[in-house]
C-alpha cells in the first residue's frame, strides 16, 4: 500500500509547535494540535466561572496557540482561512485520537524524560505504521526511542524544523539505527514535494548540522571580535551581504533569534564538548550578564541592539552601554565594491592586509577547518554540510564552496605557514591532483569530492537548473535583460537577468523574440527564472529619467511596446506560463496575468503596486485585473458566446479592481493571491521554489496535449460612467477623513476613468485596445506630475513610498 499523509498530530503547542502546526495547515492536511492540561485557572477564567474540568480550560494551551497563529508577523498562515484545518486538544483528553494520525509530531520542551515519557503515551496509542518524529534541536534521537516498541523504532525519526518552519527551507532528517530506510526515504520526499523543504540527512549528534557549524561560527566571531577590538556594528557591517551572508549578518541575526535560544543551543554542545571545541562553545561573561538583565534581542526590546526612536544604538560589550552605531571602514571593503561576483569579492577581502581582511581570514579558516574535522561526524559528505548552511542559515555559499571560492590551494598554503593543522583527507584530495571540492565539466555535470571519489551530484527529478543548461549551450537567444533557453522536451523558458530583473527594453525585446521563436520552434513558453525575485517591476530609474527630461514621447513609446509584448504573450499561438516567486509586482505582476496560467511559488508576493510612486499600471494590468474581477463575478465566464450583461456584476467587479489596485495591495501568499484575484483557482500553487520551473514546465506539456488554442479577442463591458462616478465618491469620502492626499485624489480619479472604461454609457462593450489607450494616456499625464516624479525619486532613493 502507498503511503500517504491524510492527517497529522502536533504534540507541543509552543512557538515551534504552532509553527509546524500552521505549515501542516497551510498545505491542506487536518492537523491535531495537542498540549498539557493546565494545573490553574486564569485570572479571566475564574471571573468566568470556569473549572479546571470545563473543556475550554482543558485545551487552553493549545486553543490560544490557534488563536496566535492568524495574529503572527511575519504571517505564519499563508491565509487565515486555513485555521479550519486545525483541531485543538489535551493530551488527556484526546491521547486516542492519534489512532487516526499518519504521523505525530513531538514538539514539547528539550528535556529527554518529559519526551520519553510522551512517546509512552504515544506508543500505547498509535497505529501500527504511523510516522513518529521528534522536533528537538539537539537532544539524541536514539536516546528518545529507549523502550518503545520495534514497530515504532522502526517508524520513528527527529526531524529537526528551523523556525519559522514556514518561511526556513532546512529541514534535518536524522534517522536512528533502527528507522526504516522506506520511512526516511518516504519523509524526505514528502518534505521536499509537499512542505517545500530542503532536506539534509544528519547523524545522531549534538545539535546536527548547521546549529553546529553555525552556532561554532557565531561563537568565533565572537572571539574575534574581542580580541581584536572591534565593535558589534562594525562587525556586522562586515559578516552579512557583503560576504553572502543574510542582512542581519551576526548580531542582528542573534537578536532576532533570541538570546536565550542561542545560548540554550551552545549549552547543548559544551556539555558535551572536550578540549578546544569545549572552550569555544563556552557562553562569553558578557553574554551571561545580558541575559541575567533579560536583554534577549527583539521579543525583550532590547540586546546587541536598542532603538530610540528612529535611531539604532549598538551595545559596547565591555560597559553593557548603547553608543551610536559603527561600520568598519577598510581599503578591502571599498575595493571589493568593484569585484565581480561573490568569489572575487571574498578573495579580496580575505587577503586583505586590514583590519576586514585580517578578521575575515580568522573566521573563515577557523569555520573551514572545523566544518572539514565534522564529515562523517554530523553529515556523510561536505554536499549535506554546505547544503544545510545554506538552507538553514541563509548563506550563499556553504563553508566547502566558501573556501573552494577564495581558492583551496591558496588558503591551505597560508594555513600550513600559520601551523594550522589541515585534516588528512584535504592534503590527500590536493595531493591527488584535485584542486577544489566542487567541480563541473563542460557538459555542466557537477561533482563533489568523497572518500577519494568524484561523486556526481544527482538531477533531481524536479528541479531545472539553467546554469547547467546554459554550460550545455541550450540558449537559444539572449541580450542584456533576458535570455531565452531550451528546457527540453520542445519547452522554451524566457529568463530574466536585468539589475534587479526590473523590465526595460532589453526584456521586452526579449519577449517579442519569445513569442516568435516558440510559435515556430516550441510548443510552449515558461517565464521564470532563479533569482531573488521574479519581477519587481518597470524599471523606475529609466522612467523618472525620461520624465525629468520630458522625453514624453519617448515613455509613450515604451509604455505602448510593453503593452503590444502583453499582448503578444496573451495571443501566442502556444501556450506561455508564468513562474512567479517571491517579489512579484507592478509590471511583473502585469505580465503574469497576461500569461495562460500561473503556477506559483507558495511564497509569492504580487500586487499592482504602482500608486505608490504616483502612477497606474501601465502594460494593460488595469484591464487584465478587472477581466479577472468579471470572471469571479459572471456566470457563464468571459469569453462566453452570448455576452449577455446579464452574466456580469461590473459595479462589483470595478469596485473590486479598484480599491484592490488604489490601495496597492499585494498578497502575502499565492494563496491570498487567489483571495485578491491576482491568480485564478485554477493556476497552480507550488510550495518547494526549488520545483517551480519544473512544474510551469509540465503545465505547459498538458496544455500543448490537450489541444491548446489561443484566447479569442472578445470585446469587454464596462461600467462607464456610472461606475467612474461610484467609484469616485468612495475615494472623496476616504480624502475628506484624511486618508488620501491631492495627489492621491488625482491618481485615484484616473484609475477610476480607467478602469470604467471612460465617460460612456454603462454596460457599453469595448474592446481591450480602446482600454489600452486610455490606461497609457492615464499613465502619461501623471508620469509629468511634479509629485509623481518626486514620489519615483524618493522610491529609488529611500526603497520606501512617499505621501505627497
Amino acid at each position: 500500500m502507498e503511503r500517504t499523509i491524510k492527517k497529522a498530530a502536533i504534540i507541543g503547542s509552543g512557538v515551534m509547535g504552532s509553527g509546524i502546526c500552521a505549515l501542516f495547515a497551510n498545505i491542506g492536511i487536518p492537523t491535531l494540535l495537542l498540549d498539557i492540561v493546565p494545573q490553574e485557572l486564569t485570572a479571566e477564567e475564574k471571573a468566568k466561572g470556569y473549572t479546571l474540568q470545563d473543556r475550554h480550560v482543558r485545551n487552553r494551551l493549545a486553543n490560544h496557540a490557534k488563536q496566535s497563529l492568524a495574529k503572527k508577523k511575519p504571517p505564519v498562515l499563508t491565509v487565515k482561512g486555513n485555521l479550519d484545518f486545525i483541531e485543538c486538544g489535551n493530551l488527556e483528553d484526546d491521547i486516542e485520537k492519534l489512532k487516526d494520525v499518519d504521523w505525530i509530531i513531538e514538539a514539547v520542551t528539550e528535556k529527554l524524560e518529559i519526551k520519553k515519557k510522551i512517546f509512552e503515551k504515544i506508543d500505547e496509542v498509535r497505529k501500527q505504521g504511523s510516522i513518529v518524529s521528534s522536533n528537538t534541536s539537539g537532544i539524541s534521537i536514539e536516546a528518545m526511542a529507549e523502550g518503545r516498541s520495534d514497530d515504532f523504532k522502526r517508524h520513528f525519526l527527529g526531524t529537526h524544523f528551523f523556525n519559522p518552519p514556514r518561511y526556513m527551507k532546512l529541514l534535518e532528517l536524522i534517522p536512528t539505527k533502527d528507522t526504516d530506510e522506506t520511512v526516511l526515504s518516504f519523509i524526505k520526499t514528502f518534505a521536499e514535494n509537499r512542505l517545500g523543504k530542503g532536506v539534509v540527512i544528519a547523524k545522531d549528534t549534538p545539535n546536527f548540522i548547521a546549529n553546529r557549524i553555525g552556532t561554532y561560527g557565531l561563537l568565533i566571531t565572537v572571539q574575534e571580535m574581542i580580541k581584536g577590538g572591534y565593535s558589534v556594528g562594525e562587525i556586522d557591517s562586515i559578516t552579512g551581504t557583503l560576504i553572502g551572508r543574510p542582512k542581519s549578518a551576526t548580531f542582528r541575526t542573534l537578536d532576532v533569534v533570541g538570546l536565550d535560544t542561542f545560548i540554550h543551543v551552545a549549552r547543548n554542545i559544551y556539555e558535551k564538548s572536550e578540549g578546544k571545541e569545549k572552550e569555544i562553545f563556552e557562553i562569553p561573561g558578557f553574554m551571561e550578564q545580558m541575559l541575567a538583565k533579560g536583554w534577549l534581542g527583539t521579543k525583550a526590546g532590547q540586546g546587541f541592539y536598542l532603538k530610540k526612536n528612529k535611531d539604532i544604538y549598538e551595545l559596547n560589550i565591555h560597559t553593557l552601554e548603547y553608543e551610536e552605531r559603527k561600520r568598519l571602514q577598510a581599503p578591502s571593503i571599498e575595493k571589493s565594491k568593484l569585484a565581480k561576483g561573490l568569489e572575487e569579492k571574498l578573495q579580496v577581502l580575505v587577503y586583505a592586509e586590514d583590519r576586514a581582511g585580517a578578521f575575515l581570514w580568522k573566521l573563515f579558516k577557523e569555520t573551514f577547518l572545523y566544518s572539514a574535522h565534522l564529515v562523517g561526524v554530523i553529515a556523510d559528505d561536505i554536499l549535506s554540510i554546505d547544503q544545510a548552511l545554506k538552507w538553514g542559515f541563509g548563506w550563499e555559499l556553504g563553508p566547502f564552496e566558501t573556501w573552494d571560492a577564495i581558492g583551496l590551494e591558496r588558503s591551505v598554503e597560508k594555513m600550513l605557514k600559520e601551523g594550522e593543522q589541515i585534516p588528512a583527507w584535504i592534503l590527500e584530495m590536493l595531493s591527488s591532483g584535485r584542486k577544489s571540492f566542487y567541480e563541473m565539466d563542460e557538459s555542466g555535470t557537477c561533482t563533489f569530492y568523497h572518500q577519494r571519489e568524484s561523486k556526481v551530484i544527482e538531477d533531481h527529478p524536479n528541479v531545472i537548473d539553467l546554469n547547467r543548461r546554459k554550460k550545455q549551450k541550450s540558449v537559444i537567444k539572449k541580450n542584456s535583460g533576458a535570455s531565452l533557453i531550451d528546457i527540453g522536451d520542445d519547452v522554451a523558458l524566457l529568463e530574466f537577468h536585468s539589475p534587479g530583473d526590473a523590465i526595460g527594453y532589453d526584456i521586452i525585446e526579449m519577449i517579442y523574440i519569445a513569442c516568435e521563436e516558440v510559435e515556430r520552434n516550441y510548443l510552449g513558453l515558461v517565464i521564470g527564472h532563479q533569482g531573488k525575485n521574479f519581477c519587481v517591476g518597470a524599471n523606475l530609474m529609466l522612467i523618472l529619467m525620461e520624465a525629468q527630461d520630458e522625453n514624453f514621447d519617448e515613455i509613450e513609446n515604451v509604455v505602448r511596446q510593453f503593452q503590444t509584448a502583453m499582448l503578444a504573450l496573451k495571443y501566442c499561438k502556444n501556450p506561455v506560463v508564468a513562474a512567479p516567486f517571491r517579489m512579484t509586482l507592478g509590471g511583473g505582476a502585469e505580465l503574469c496575468l497576461h500569461t495562460d496560467t500561473i503556477v506559483a511559488a507558495s511564497e509569492t508576493y504580487m500586487g499592482l503596486v504602482e500608486t505608490g510612486v504616483g502612477l497606474i499600471p501601465g502594460g494593460g494590468g488595469n484591464k487584465e485585473f478587472y477581466l479577472r474581477q468579471l470572471e469571479k463575478r459572471s456566470i457563464s465566464g468571459i469569453g462566453s458566446s452570448t455576452e449577455k450583461l446579464s452574466n456580469y456584476d461590473l459595479h462589483r467587479a470595478s469596485q473590486a479592481a479598484f480599491e484592490t489596485i488604489a490601495m496597492a495591495k499585494v498578497s502575502t501568499s499565492a494563496q491570498e493571491g487567489i483571495e485578491y484575484g491576482y491568480l485564478r483557482p485554477t493556476d497552480h500553487i507550488c510550495f518547494n521554489n526549488d520545483h517551480l520551473l519544473m512544474a510551469a514546465k509540465q503545465k505547459v506539456l498538458e496544455l500543448s496535449k490537450n489541444g491548446y488554442h489561443p484566447p479569442v479577442r472578445k470585446k469587454i463591458p464596462v461600467v462607464g460612467e456610472a461606475g467612474y462616478a461610484a467609484m469616485l465618491l468612495g475615494a472623496h469620502q476616504l480624502k475628506n477623513g484624511g486618508y488620501l492626499s491631492e495627489h492621491d485624489m488625482k491618481i485615484a480619479d484616473k484609475l477610476a476613468f480607467v478602469i470604467a472604461g471612460g465617460r460612456i454609457p454603462e454596460g457599453t462593450f469595448v474592446d481591450e485596445q480602446y482600454l489600452l489607450d486610455l490606461e497609457r494616456e492615464a499613465f502619461l499625464s501623471l508620469v509629468g506630475e511634479p509629485k509623481t516624479q518626486a514620489r519615483m525619486q524618493h522610491m529609488l532613493l529611500k526603497g520606501k513610498p512617499l505621501r505627497n
